[in-house]
C-alpha cells in the first residue's frame, strides 16, 4: 500500500466516474484501474462497486477513505512543514446538533488560542452526520444527546464506526419559545398544553428516524409539526407562528439575543449531551479546551 494509491482512492471516491478520476490524475484509466485493484487485493477490501452507472463506495470503502484521508492530511501536514517549508495552520473542527451553547463554547475556545496559528471550523449539522463527521475525521469532536429512548440504537452505531461516546451534561426537558408566546410566563408547561401550537423540529434528511431526531420524546404525536433546517429559521418560527421546540434548557442570550426563554416542561424525562471522539484517539489542546468551555455550561443544565 503506497500513499500513491491512497491519493488515487480518494480522487476516485471524490469524483462521478473513474474516467473523470483519472483526468484529475493525469493518468490512464486502465493504470487507476490497475492501481486501485492492486490495493483492494492487498488489503483483502472491496473499496469500489462497479456498474453500468459508474462508481459507488462500499461500506467497507467508506471506512477506509476516513484513514485514507487522514493519512494523506497527516502527509501533506509534514511536507508542507519539513519539505516545502511552508507556515501551515493547524486545523480544529467541531460538529454538533443545534446548541447554542455548543456554538458558543466554539466562540470562547477561538478567542483563547487566536486565529494566527490555527484554522478553525463548526458544523451546525444533523445527528447522522455528526457521526458520519467524527467517523471520518472531518471533525475531531461530536456533540449530541443520548437518552433512554436512543441510546441502546446510537450506541450501537458508536462501535460499529469505532466511536466513543462520553457525558458533558445532564439535563431535563424545557419548553423554548419566544417571551411573546402565550404561555412564555409560566412556571411548567405540560406537554398538552402546547397541543394548538407548532412544534417545531429539525429535519434529519435520509435518516429520519425518532432515534435521530435532535427532540426528545420524538414519538410523540404532534397535533402541529413543523421541520425546519437551521437555527435562524427555527427560531424566526418561533416568533412568527408562537411555535415551539424541547430543548436542554440552557440559554445562551450572547448568541441568540434576549427575546427567548425556556420553560420546564412537566415531565420526569431526562437527556445526557456528551462527546464523540474515534476511540483511541488523544484530543487535542484545541479540544480539550472546547470541552472546558462546554462543562461550564454544568450548572445551568442541571435543573
Amino acid at each position: 500500500m503506497t500513499l500513491t494509491q491512497l491519493r488515487y482512492a480518494i480522487t476516485i471516491a471524490d469524483s462521478s466516474s473513474m474516467n473523470e478520476a483519472a483526468r484529475k490524475l493525469f493518468i490512464s484509466q486502465p493504470s487507476l484501474s490497475s492501481s486501485v485493484k492492486e490495493l483492494e487485493e492487498e488489503i483483502g477490501v472491496e473499496l469500489f462497486r462497479r456498474s453500468n452507472r459508474g462508481i459507488s463506495l462500499t461500506p467497507e470503502g467508506e471506512e477506509f477513505l476516513g484513514y485514507a484521508r487522514q493519512v494523506v492530511e497527516q502527509y501533506r501536514l509534514i511536507e508542507s512543514k519539513y519539505v516545502s517549508k511552508e507556515h501551515t495552520k493547524k486545523r480544529f473542527s467541531v460538529s454538533a446538533q443545534h446548541y447554542t451553547f455548543a456554538v458558543n463554547a466554539f466562540v470562547e475556545m477561538v478567542r483563547q488560542f487566536g486565529m494566527d496559528e490555527y484554522e478553525f471550523a463548526i458544523h451546525e449539522t444533523r445527528t447522522y452526520s455528526v457521526i458520519e463527521d467524527v467517523k471520518n475525521f472531518r471533525s475531531e469532536i461530536g456533540i449530541l444527546y443520548i437518552n433512554d429512548f436512543n441510546r441502546k440504537v446510537l450506541e450501537k452505531l458508536f462501535r460499529e464506526y469505532n466511536l466513543e461516546f462520553s457525558d458533558l451534561l445532564e439535563c431535563g426537558i424545557y419548553v423554548y419559545m419566544w417571551k411573546g408566546h402565550p404561555l412564555a410566563e409560566r412556571e411548567k408547561i405540560a406537554l398538552e398544553e402546547l397541543s394548538e401550537y407548532p412544534c417545531l423540529s429539525f429535519e434529519q434528511g435520509a435518516y429520519n428516524s425518532f432515534y435521530f431526531a435532535e427532540e426528545v420524546l420524538s414519538t410523540y404525536e404532534y397535533k402541529r409539526l413543523i421541520k425546519a433546517d437551521d437555527r435562524a429559521t427555527m427560531l424566526n418560527l418561533m416568533v412568527g407562528l408562537n411555535g415551539y421546540t424541547l430543548c436542554s434548557g440552557i440559554i445562551c442570550e450572547e448568541l441568540n439575543g434576549s427575546d427567548y426563554c425556556a420553560v420546564k416542561l412537566d415531565s420526569e424525562e431526562r437527556m445526557t449531551i456528551g462527546y464523540l471522539v474515534r476511540k483511541g484517539t488523544a484530543i487535542s489542546a484545541l479540544g480539550r479546551k472546547y470541552l472546558e468551555e462546554i462543562a461550564k455550561y454544568k450548572d445551568k443544565a442541571m435543573r
